[in-house]
């Protein structure tokens, strides 16, 4: 069939894939080419496509070609039955960069469960639990004891990357699946939690700077540790107003900046950097936040925690650190070959267990390029890396 010929479609299956990627008819009509009165003269059957435009359509939509045939729509539970809930975001009207990452992850998440069964493994168990009436303090501490991560080692970090490294890995050993996502604005979500198990995931924006994503990603463990609790429910089953919510974000921001710092650290640094009595300006916080290889704002966060701020000074601080960021030159988005991408965003657990189910013939090359979202070709390059590279040097974008 030639590829400028129209072709018969099902218009509700287009219709379907449209609003589940959550896009405007407008975008769709940009995207092709063709005017939006065209898209929805396809949608409701008074014209039809051509095959070139269906092809178009299935990769735009990230759907298989043969979806816009079938007799009637798939059943798929909503999105935000599987998401906690995120402070700026409705359920149901995610934008379509937040839709195809969480049906991504999602996917993923249930790929790493079969090759687990595949291969005759066992599924983790994320044993960690927090109850809203526990101390954020203690939930951090318990946090921060599973990880295993020592206090001296931290403190002796060579850069950013090593760090977020150390965390994601320390994350990772708890059961749960660590993942980051493209393309979605930080101004939308930084980072997410699918609340399932086993293996739950916690979820990173690969925008995020690398200072900033060990927060994050501890911040979506406790919330998983709230969830194995019954603490907290889904997005779309979740029934607390705003101001509730809010206690629920402020308990896990207190016990991720207590897992990160601990408090006999926090204070010996303040004591070698002479900072017992100094006033906390931009650069003092930054001189800590630097030995700790976090962010000056989540820093902040932390002393104000130990009481080396107020409520009152923090706010002031606050303002002048987003005064100050507002105006720095935009930072530079670092390079990452295909497959440092790959891994980054789909982990090394989850990329070893591709490659394990690709020697023992569970899986074919094409699936295991499709559940890494890496051509073949790259897959040398990967076992080395997974052998002896560092993983995550460079940015996700």
């Amino acid at each position: 069939m030639a590829s400028n010929q129209a072709i018969a479609i099902n218009p509700s299956l287009l219709a379907w894939a449209r609003a589940e990627s959550g896009y405007a008819l407008d975008r769709i009509a940009k995207r092709l080419n063709v005017k939006q009165e065209r898209v929805e003269a396809w949608e409701k059957g008074e014209r039809q496509p051509t095959l070139r435009q269906v092809e178009n359509l299935a990769r735009f939509f990230h759907r298989p070609l043969s979806v816009f045939f079938m007799p009637r729509p798939p059943q798929l539970p909503p999105l935000a039955t599987e998401y906690r809930r995120l402070p700026d975001v409705e359920p149901g009207h995610e934008s379509p960069e937040l839709r195809l990452a969480l049906r991504q992850m999602i996917a993923r998440r249930e790929n790493a469960l079969n090759l687990m069964g595949e291969l005759g493994e066992r599924a983790p168990e994320f044993s960690l639990r927090a109850h809203l009436r526990d101390s954020p303090i203690k939930v951090g501490q318990r946090l921060r004891l599973a990880m295993s991560v020592d206090a001296a080692a931290q403190l002796n970090w060579a850069n950013e990357w090593e760090a977020w490294r150390s965390w994601r890995a320390a994350v990772e050993q708890l059961g749960v699946l660590v993942f980051q996502f493209p393309k979605v604005s930080l101004v939308e979500v930084r980072g997410l939690a699918l609340l399932r198990t086993p293996m739950p995931v916690a979820a990173v924006n690969g925008k995020e700077i690398p200072e900033a994503k060990a927060f994050t990603l501890c911040h979506e463990v406790v919330h998983l540790m709230l969830a194995a609790e019954n603490e907290e429910a889904s997005a779309a089953r979740e029934r607390r107003g705003g101001n509730e919510w809010l206690e629920v974000e402020r308990f896990a921001e207190v016990a991720a900046s207590h897992a990160l710092v601990p408090e006999d650290a926090l204070r010996g640094v303040i004591g070698q950097l002479g900072l017992h009595r100094a006033e906390w300006g931009i650069e003092n916080v930054r001189r800590v936040a630097k030995k700790f290889r976090l962010t000056p704002l989540a820093t902040a966060t932390r002393l104000r925690e130990s009481g080396f701020m107020t409520w009152a000074q923090y706010n002031q601080w606050r303002a002048l650190w987003q005064a100050y960021v507002a105006a720095l030159p935009p930072r530079k988005s670092g390079f990452a070959t295909p497959m440092e991408k790959a891994v980054n965003r789909a982990g090394r657990p989850f990329a070893q267990l591709v490659l394990e189910a690709l020697s023992a013939n569970r899986i074919t090359s094409v699936d295991a390029a499709r559940y890494l979202d890496l051509k073949f070709e790259h897959f040398d390059k990967l076992r080395a890396h997974l052998t002896t590279g560092p993983g995550d040097t460079s940015a996700d974008e």
